[in-house]
């Protein structure tokens, strides 16, 4: 289960599995976000994964204990590698 907030888009093909996304957030088609809580006007480019590799996304977000990955408010996001 995922909670959306208004003006969220999630392009054709992509995963939202028990995150929530605040306002403005957009997911990118074919990009998997899984256990994440992704704040404000955040693009998630196609492609991308989320909460798939809990190592990689502790290079970049915030991951709590519990395995949950945080995104600030207005954060850029690349292109997957």
């Amino acid at each position: 289960r995922s909670v959306l907030s208004p003006e969220v888009r999630v392009h054709s093909y992509a995963e939202v599995t028990g995150s929530v996304l605040l306002d403005n957030v957009s997911v990118g088609r074919n990009a998997v976000v899984r256990n994440a809580i992704i704040d404000k006007n955040v693009v998630v480019p196609p492609g991308t994964q989320i909460g798939v590799d809990l190592d990689a996304d502790r290079q970049r977000f915030a991951v709590s204990d519990k395995g949950i990955v945080v995104i600030g408010k207005n954060t850029k996001l690349g292109p997957p590698p």
